[in-house]
């Protein structure tokens, strides 16, 4: 089990991108809300069944490539 260091340590410490996407990709599930239009929930749903993801997994993947440095 990974010791409980913040994200913000991990890139300050200089970690790689790699690094730091393991580091996102773990830990338990929680529930999230999100509110946007329904305009936008709705591209971001059909390009997500274009790239043949599930809604949360390409949410997933956005935020972690933002946070991983790869955006």
């Amino acid at each position: 089990m990974r010791s409980q260091i913040k994200y913000s340590e991990l890139v300050e410490s200089g970690a790689s991108e790699a690094q730091r996407q393991d580091y996102l990709a773990e830990g338990e599930p929680t529930a999230v809300i999100l509110r946007v239009p329904k305009n936008f929930k709705d591209a971001a749903a059909e390009t997500a069944r274009l790239r043949g993801l599930s809604f949360s997994a390409f949410v997933r993947s956005c935020i972690i490539n933002e946070l991983a440095g790869r955006s």
